[in-house]
Formats: structure tokens, sequence, C-alpha cells
């Protein structure tokens, strides 16, 4: 039976290529892979990819799943302030389970208070505006590819995507 991994997508201007490439790696490490954004339905990507039939993230349920991680784009910013992408989050990492994001999504995990403590990376805008909300969580920033600290996978951008989707396929080998 193959493992469970649930990726979060924004609604809207998901980043594409940390999608498509995180995808292939968890379905090559012979993961199911459901998607869960906002209102379910169809999402759009920064670049103009489409993914449909996607989970609302009130239906999720993160016993069902055995990995769960987070995709960047200028859109993933809004589940910074969304009580179920917080839940969803908190819930992975209480569980152990492997719990990943990538690019701005690590700050959603700073803001479910789950990287306290922990060392982290994200995507930067130069002026140390994410690093140092991560730092304000509590997190020691890393300025990595990809980070992992415990079963906790962060990464920075679309160039560590497919580092980030093999390093949380390790996790649960």
């Amino acid at each position: 039976m193959p493992k469970k991994a649930l990726l979060v997508i924004a609604q809207q201007n998901y980043q594409d290529l940390e999608y498509e490439r995180t995808r292939v790696e968890l379905e090559r490490g012979d993961f199911a892979v459901s998607v869960a954004s906002g209102d379910g339905g169809t999402c759009t990507g920064k670049f103009g990819g489409s993914v449909r039939d996607t989970i609302p993230l009130k239906q999720v349920k993160v016993a069902n799943f055995d990995c769960i991680a987070f995709i960047g784009g200028p859109g993933a910013e809004t589940y910074t302030r969304d009580p179920e992408a917080l839940r969803i989050a908190h819930e992975a990492a209480t569980a152990s389970m492997p719990l990943g994001a990538i690019c701005i999504a690590p700050l959603i995990l700073a803001k479910a208070k789950v990287l306290k403590g922990r060392c982290a990376t994200v995507w930067d805008d130069g002026r140390g505006t994410q690093a140092g909300i991560l730092t304000q969580a509590g997190a020691k920033y890393t300025g990595d590819s990809v980070t992992v600290d415990g079963k906790i996978v962060t990464g920075n951008g679309p160039e560590a995507a497919e580092e980030f989707g093999r390093t949380l396929v390790q996790l649960l080998k």
C-alpha cells in the first residue's frame, strides 16, 4: 500500500515549479499524492499551471496522510493567516510526521508555532524580511537551499524543489 502525501497549494498563484517538482519526487518515491487548497476546486499557478479537484483545507484530516508539504508562491502567504492551514501544520508537527514547506511557505510553519527552536530556511526578498519572520518565531534561519530539523523540511525556492521532495521521501524510508 503506497504512502500518502498531501501537497497544500494556494488557490491562486502557487509556485508551479515547486508543485510539479515536489510532486514528481514524491510519486517516484511511491507516494499517492493528494492536493488541498483553501476552497478546493481548481487552482491557478503563478506561471499559468492549473490543478483541479483539490480538497478544501477544512476537509483535510491530517491523520489520513503520512506526509504533508506546503508549496510556496505568492499566494501561499495568505495561509499565514488561515486558521485551517495553521491547524494542518500544527497537527502534522504534533503527529511527528514529515512536514515540509518551501519558498515562502515556511512562514506558515512559523505562524503555526512549529519552528520554535528548530533550524529552517525560507525564500527571502534580499532584505531579510522572511528570514526575520522565522527568527521572530524562534527558528534558527540557515539560508541553505534545504534544511532538515527532525521531521520538518524547509526549502528556499524552485531550484530546491527536487531535493525538497526527495528529502521528504527519505524521511519515510
